[in-house]
């Protein structure tokens, strides 16, 4: 067998079939992000929230995909068909792609690239033209509000995000998303995380993330209470839930992302216990549910404020923190806190 996957023909398997692991793992985890959403915005808000399809309501996201896979596709007279239906597909793959380089456990990673950080910014860098794409072919002005302001939004929170990220670079030494985690490893467990030696960025990172997927209270441009749905008013049945799923898929990334790059990502937050990839799912679970508290308890803001808020305060701190870690890499303060690097060689 170990023969078998050194051909080309089983390389080429291997990777069909580590392709689909990856997608059937986010494409469930999706249907339970979409139910633990509304399960936990129902509890602050004292409702029941979805209970009737399957135990505790857990078949309700079924339910609900198959609902908009059977309704009847509508679409605008005069819109650009082509690229009505294209920007939806693109949004959905563009999301999927990213998680190729996303390591779940040590050695459980399709591509293990030096540069995976940057493939990451990359693929989610391109997400905001499924969005151009979709407001611009309904041939609307409400849509096309709505993707206008999805790629400023995106484009302002991307810089502040980057430069946090570089941060963690720095202290690394590496780009590569499994050797981020590695230089996390430390017999104090979850002290040796970066969350302690990062600790402000990790909030601005996870303001950044709420922004960067049109989250609330972010999601100006999907904002029902100005323009009835954003860029996706003028899409129905399996379109408009591509669109759906590429965004809760973002979200998962986002959690992903934070886990690895704050909080050790597999590893276990006590010596002595066993690392796998049940701490990195619990971990992308913790802070999924960090997102839908913020959803459910935070007003929305007016697009000056989110817009001031990225280029204003998020960006010259984020810029000012990479001037101090490099600083504080470089001389190995506190015994090279900062500088991972300096201790792994």
């Amino acid at each position: 067998m170990a023969e078998f996957f050194a051909t080309p023909l089983g390389t080429a398997l291997l990777m069909v079939l580590q392709g689909l692991g990856i997608i059937a793992f986010v494409m469930i985890g999706l249907l339970f992000l979409v139910w633990g959403d509304r399960k936990i915005w129902a509890a602050v808000q004292m409702r029941r929230g979805p209970n009737v399809v399957g135990a505790f309501g857990l078949l309700q996201s079924v339910a609900d995909a198959a609902k908009y896979v059977f309704k009847e596709i509508v679409v605008p007279a005069g819109s650009d068909k082509a690229v009505y239906f294209l920007a939806p597909m693109l949004s959905l793959v563009l999301a999927m792609v990213a998680w190729v380089v996303i390591p779940f456990n040590e050695g459980w990673v399709m591509a293990d690239i030096n540069v995976a950080v940057l493939f990451v910014f990359a693929a989610s860098s391109l997400e905001v033209y499924g969005v151009i794409m979709g407001g611009w072919a309904s041939n609307s002005k409400y849509p096309f509000l709505g993707s206008l302001r999805s790629a400023a939004q995106m484009i302002s929170y991307e810089v502040s995000m980057g430069l946090i990220i570089i941060g963690v670079i720095l202290s690394t030494g590496s780009m590569n998303l499994s050797a981020i985690v590695e230089a996390q490893r430390g017999s104090f467990g979850f002290l040796n995380w970066y969350w302690l030696p990062h600790l402000p960025m990790v909030f601005l990172f996870f303001i950044s993330a709420l922004a960067e997927t049109n989250r609330p209270p972010f999601d100006l441009p999907e904002a029902e209470s100005e323009l009835v749905a954003g860029f996706m008013v003028e899409y129905s049945s399996t379109p408009y839930l591509l669109f759906m799923a590429g965004e809760y898929i973002a979200v998962w990334l986002m959690c992903a992302l934070t886990s690895i790059l704050f909080f050790g990502g597999w590893l276990s937050p006590i010596p002595g216990i066993p690392d796998g990839a049940l701490w990195m799912f619990i971990k992308m679970v913790l802070v999924f549910f960090a997102f839908a508290m913020v959803k459910a308890i935070v007003p929305r803001y007016r697009y000056d404020q989110l817009m001031r808020i990225g280029w204003k305060v998020f960006l010259p701190l984020s810029l000012g923190w990479v001037v101090i870690v490099a600083f504080l890499a470089k001389f190995e303060v506190l015994g090279g806190l900062w500088a991972r690097w300096a201790i792994g060689g």
